[in-house]
């Protein structure tokens, strides 16, 4: 058994010297990977098979001259609060230049040279910390290195030691290395592109424990998913794909916000919701105004888009895609050109003003009751003529109760000269 210990303690000791450790203008890095790209992920907690989004994570790569560059910005849902990180590198080595991190709870500002300098301020315990350490190896800024590993030369089984500088002012040294474990291929499922085939990278960091995977993309090195453990914590980061256009029609933000401010015309009007019971020949229709209006209650939303090449193509994919559980999510830009109004009485009025001549559609959805029936047969009844049988009947009972269900109502609305008062129904039927 002692032998064998033995036999183990020398094949580990070969393979951590035979594993390299990965260092700046290392020949392994192909830097003409690292684009300049801007990337918007959602950050989940995640509980079993539960995920909860609890916020937003957006990364700003550049390579351009003699510096590469990371800026990151961290923001949780309910918090003004923001945390945001740079880190600029040397473009032909990837050699740290500049590091820093400025949160509600620290400041740190790192410059690298013949040795890091800098400083920490903990902003809780107003404790500052200078920073100096001299520089004896190569190593990466800890913060650029998962943006790095698309550059490696990935392939199923690679490992690698990873030199990195990560200060923390609790830890007796900043030089650690993070360890990629493992690499297997993979596949990525996205709602809006499909799958993409990626590399699942499994590294463990040595300055925190903290264990990451990082779905990266064959292809382009684009990071798709990172899972992370820390702490007994699942955290999450999905890449919300905000670069993904598929639409060809040109989107004019400015042009598209003077429709909604800049003229004198108004629509107005009611949404109500009229639930229809009627059977046979009068099924599915409201007539003679006999089934009672159902209006949609003071402070339901109604929105109101400026109806564009822009947003009648976006309109028509979705409705395309929806079918399919997929969906094209609205551009930023054009999402603040989407005007919002309540309702403001029990009666559904709703009132948008300051509009231009053009063409626009509305929307509003809100609940309402609708009443179905159900047929029962309780019996029959057997009919005789002079004691002779001449046939059955069947006894039926109705019974009718309501369900509680959502009218989504849209209309397409045209305004047609300056000054115009427009005035509409938003009605849904069932």
């Amino acid at each position: 058994m002692k032998q064998l210990f033995l036999l183990i303690g020398m094949l580990s000791g070969l393979y951590a010297s035979a594993q390299t450790t990965l260092v700046p203008g290392s020949p392994q890095l192909e830097l003409n990977r690292y684009k300049s790209r801007k990337q918007e992920m959602t950050y989940f907690t995640v509980r079993g098979n539960q995920q909860t989004a609890i916020g937003s994570f957006s990364i700003e790569t550049s390579n351009a001259g003699n510096t590469v560059t990371l800026t990151t910005v961290l923001r949780l849902h309910g918090s003004a609060a923001q945390w945001i990180d740079t880190s600029i590198a040397d473009s032909k080595t990837f050699q740290p230049l500049y590091r820093s991190s400025f949160s509600a709870e620290k400041e740190m500002v790192l410059r690298f040279g013949s040795s890091v300098t800098g400083y920490y301020r903990d902003k809780k315990t107003q404790r500052l910390v200078t920073v100096k350490e001299s520089i004896k190896e190569g190593f990466f800024d800890a913060y650029m290195y998962p943006y790095l590993l698309g550059l490696l030369p990935l392939r199923s089984g690679y490992k690698t030691a990873i030199a990195v500088f990560e200060f923390n002012p609790a830890s007796v040294t900043a030089f650690k290395k993070s360890m990629v474990e493992e690499v297997t291929s993979n596949l990525f499922q996205s709602p809006l592109t499909g799958d993409h085939q990626v590399w699942l990278v499994k590294v463990m960091e040595e300055a925190t424990g903290d264990r990451y995977q990082y779905s990266i993309d064959k292809q382009s090195g684009r990071i798709w998913k990172i899972d992370i453990f820390s702490k007994g914590q699942h955290l999450l980061l999905v890449d919300q794909e905000t670069d993904y256009n598929p639409l060809t029609a040109a989107f004019d933000k400015e042009q598209t916000l003077r429709l909604l401010q800049s003229g004198n015309a108004t629509i107005g009007g009611q949404a109500f919701a009229r639930d229809n019971e009627n059977e046979g020949a009068l099924k599915g229709m409201a007539v003679l105004n006999i089934n009672k209006k159902q209006f949609a209650q003071p402070g339901t939303a109604v929105i109101l888009i400026p109806y564009t090449a822009y947003f009648k193509e976006w309109m028509s994919l979705n409705e395309k895609l929806w079918k399919k559980g997929r969906s094209v999510p609205l551009a930023k830009e054009a999402a603040a050109c989407i005007k919002t109004t309540t309702v403001y009485d029990q009666e559904g009025h709703f009132e948008f003003t300051n509009l231009m001549p053009g063409e626009y559609l509305l929307y509003t959805e809100f609940g309402y009751t609708h009443t179905t029936s159900r047929t029962e047969v309780i019996g029959y009844t057997d009919t005789y003529i002079n004691g002779m049988f001449q046939g059955s009947s069947a006894n039926t009972k109705t019974y009718k109760y309501g369900t509680n269900t959502v009218a989504g109502i849209k209309k397409i609305i045209s305004i047609k000269k300056e000054g115009e008062t427009v005035t509409v129904k938003l009605k849904k039927t069932l």
